[in-house]
């Protein structure tokens, strides 16, 4: 297996509507990561990001800088750096900016593994 370096500050940023810019930083183009995706997302005032896993994935999303709320099964939860997500299969989550910095967030999409 070959080590890669991935340079995040120089992927380019792809921007959303209300749902902030996100960048790949680990897909089968950059380095070779079979059906798992990783993005860093960055959200301002107003914007949010909904992450629903389909049957056959689990995601993570990690809050590495600012603050959010983040709604699970229609209830809130106030977070900030530091903390996290899992979302099995078949579930979702919404995470909204709030504060007064941009949020910047490392969202994982992983297949289902079965044996």
């Amino acid at each position: 297996m070959a080590i890669n370096h991935i340079d995040a500050d120089k992927i380019p940023r792809t921007t959303l509507p209300g749902a902030g810019e996100f960048a790949e930083i680990l897909n089968s183009q950059l380095c070779g990561a079979k059906n798992v995706v990783a993005t860093l997302r960055w959200l301002r005032s107003g914007e949010h990001l909904v992450a629903r896993s389909d049957p056959n994935s689990h995601q993570l999303i990690y809050l590495m800088a600012g603050e959010a709320t983040i709604i699970l099964n229609d209830e809130e939860h106030r977070v900030a750096k530091g903390a996290g997500v899992y979302l099995g299969p078949s579930e979702e989550a919404r995470v909204e900016h709030r504060g007064s910095e941009p949020l910047k967030l490392f969202h994982l999409v992983v297949p289902k593994i079965t044996h």
